[in-house]
């Protein structure tokens, strides 16, 4: 079954019950003012912030794999989490997360930070909220406004 980074539906059952909802949705959603658990080990100086906002960081990089471009068909585990540390959703042993890159299947922070990740790849992306789930959130576990930390693994390029 395709899972979709844009279908709240699916989310919808990890998502039930509450958590504590303080310091994860700063008003600005600006990934600089947010502060992230321990647990998490976010050091936002060590990584690339790009144009947008985006931060990404190659936790294992994959020189010889195939390489994630714009049009390209993609599959990729993630773990995503809330700066508090929740883990709001993940592709745990099920089957990868698939889309094609770069045409608004996904979030707009997965269709910028996925380009350039060669297969066997792992990143680390922190979603400012506007190439997230910006002002709506999801749910009651991510709230409006929430940045978002995805620890991703690129699978597969078609």
């Amino acid at each position: 079954m395709l899972r979709s980074l844009l279908v709240p539906v699916l989310l919808a059952v990890s998502l039930l019950g509450c958590g504590d909802d303080d310091n994860v949705n700063p008003e600005t959603g600006d990934p600089t003012k947010v502060t992230y658990a321990e647990s998490l080990n976010v050091d936002l100086n060590a990584m690339t912030r790009l144009p947008s906002g985006l931060y990404i960081q190659d936790t294992f990089p994959a020189p010889d794999g195939a390489l994630a471009e714009v049009g390209t068909r993609v599959q990729v585990r993630y773990t995503g989490y809330r700066p508090d540390g929740l883990s709001f959703d993940a592709t745990g042993n099920g089957p990868a997360l698939g889309f094609t890159l770069g045409t608004g299947q996904v979030i707009k922070g997965w269709d910028e930070g996925i380009v350039g990740m060669r297969v066997g790849g792992r990143r680390r992306l922190i979603i400012p909220s506007d190439l997230g789930y910006g002002a709506t959130g999801v749910g009651s576990r991510i709230p409006p406004h929430t940045v978002l930390i995805f620890d991703t693994e690129l699978v597969s390029v078609r």
